[in-house]
């Protein structure tokens, strides 16, 4: 008689289950839902996703040998090449399913528990990494011993996840920073402390900053820095995009910053990156240590025609170059001296010593414009630029009469040659495209 085969191990026959009731699933078209079951459908799904996670991990934690018999290094590079997903995330499941089996067993309880006290994954993690965090910094605390250590992780083992049924993961790893202060306050100020010095000394090792032109007129930075300089730089940037106006999107001509030209809001990290220009253009050079015996400065040269005509290109000291309507933009406000060359290139101005309006001129000028002078503009003086009515390398005066507040977006315009503008009868500049 022959021998039954060997049946399929239990969560082999869940798969099997499992998989068969998503492809008759797949063939229903949920739109067809209605509001309720659609509210039950997502949460309940969502919860699926999680359980399937969780038996996942379970089986990742008990197949080291699989990874083994075929000479991988561990679960997730197997799982990677098995599957092609991202390699990344197999690692991280791999971690925290190693902690769960290993460590923490009631937060492994919790993540396979759909009732009362149910951890999704991403709270999962959360709490893993907070607790281990805790781990460590109590193994250099003097006076913890093992059991007193295993007692407080147990402590904020339990009081996390009851944290999580309130909490998001976000929430959670704020409240995991601070566990300590509620399960074990008298050590909590003095492993904050430690912490802090360790992250910032972190910090300083990995600060970097790095240009990379891209050759199409742009140039890639990118920033590693503490994350104190980091909320610094984004503080100061907020204050370009004017979040405070963004209600005047309705005005087509306003020029709000954060708004194209023709009106469209500007995704975030493009007002961020116009926020960056404006605050380097706005750096005062007499602060800035000095750099060749002088100054900060960076020059720019251009023959005297091409200023004048409108029609050319400036040079910066490493060969960038850069339109007439910027150099003269950038004469108004930045940092940056035009060498105005001659002919047989013999330097005929190099930059005025009055050639940006003072301080009080500006105060002056806030007061009497109270607003963008552009026609249809109502950005506050505040955050605007001071403009020379009459270009400065066309000889123009800096003074009152000769000066005006534009906002950021007005004074890129001015100095745009797709743009004519003419001052009307009451003073305000309006603009009309060439083309």
């Amino acid at each position: 008689m022959a021998h039954d085969p060997t049946p399929p191990h239990p969560l082999l026959v869940c798969a099997d289950a499992i998989e068969a009731a998503l492809k008759e699933a797949a063939g229903v078209d949920p739109i067809f839902m209605t509001l309720a079951d659609k509210r039950v459908g997502l949460v309940r799904f969502a919860h699926l996703v999680n359980l399937v996670e969780a038996v996942r991990m379970r089986m990742i934690a008990a197949a080291e040998d699989v990874a083994a018999a075929e000479g991988h290094r561990d679960v997730a590079s197997w799982l990677t090449h098995r599957t092609r997903a991202d390699q990344r995330s197999d690692r991280r499941a791999q971690h925290l399913a190693v902690e769960l089996d290993t460590r923490w067993h009631h937060l492994a309880a919790a993540v396979q528990d759909p009732g009362e006290g149910w951890v999704n994954l991403d709270q999962a993690h959360v709490i893993a990494r907070a607790l281990g965090d805790v781990s460590r910094a109590l193994a250099e605390e003097p006076g913890v011993d093992a059991d007193l250590t295993a007692d407080i992780l147990a402590k904020a083992e339990v009081h996390l996840i009851e944290q999580a049924a309130d909490y998001g993961p976000k929430e959670l790893a704020k409240l995991g920073a601070r566990i300590l202060d509620v399960v074990a306050p008298e050590y909590a100020d003095q492993v904050d402390q430690r912490s802090l010095e360790a992250q910032e000394a972190h910090a300083r090792r990995h600060t970097t900053l790095t240009t990379t032109p891209l050759g199409d007129g742009t140039t890639l930075i990118k920033a590693r820095v503490p994350d104190p300089v980091a909320t610094r730089l984004v503080t100061h940037l907020e204050a370009f995009t004017n979040p405070r106006r963004a209600h005047l999107a309705e005005d087509a001509d306003c020029g709000a910053a954060g708004f194209g030209a023709d009106g469209e809001k500007l995704p975030y990290p493009m007002r961020l990156g116009y926020a960056f220009c404006s605050l380097l253009e706005t750096l005062d050079p007499k602060r800035l240590p000095l750099h060749g015996g002088d100054a900060t400065r960076i020059v720019v040269t251009i023959p005297v025609d091409q200023l004048q005509s409108g029609v050319g290109a400036g040079t910066l000291p490493d060969g960038t170059r850069m339109s007439v309507g910027e150099v003269r933009r950038l004469a108004c406000t930045a940092g940056i001296i035009p060498a105005v060359l001659g002919t047989g290139s013999h330097v005929l101005d190099l930059g005025r010593t009055v050639r940006l309006h003072n301080g009080p001129q500006r105060t002056a000028m806030r007061i009497r414009d109270k607003h963008c002078r552009a026609e249809g503009c109502r950005i506050p003086a505040t955050w605007c630029e001071a403009h020379h009515w009459k270009a400065w390398s066309a000889g123009g005066a800096t003074d009152l009469d000769n000066g005006g507040m534009l906002c950021s977006f007005h004074h890129h315009l001015i100095h745009d040659p797709r743009y004519h503008h003419t001052i009307t009868p009451d003073g305000y500049v309006r603009f009309t495209s060439r083309t």
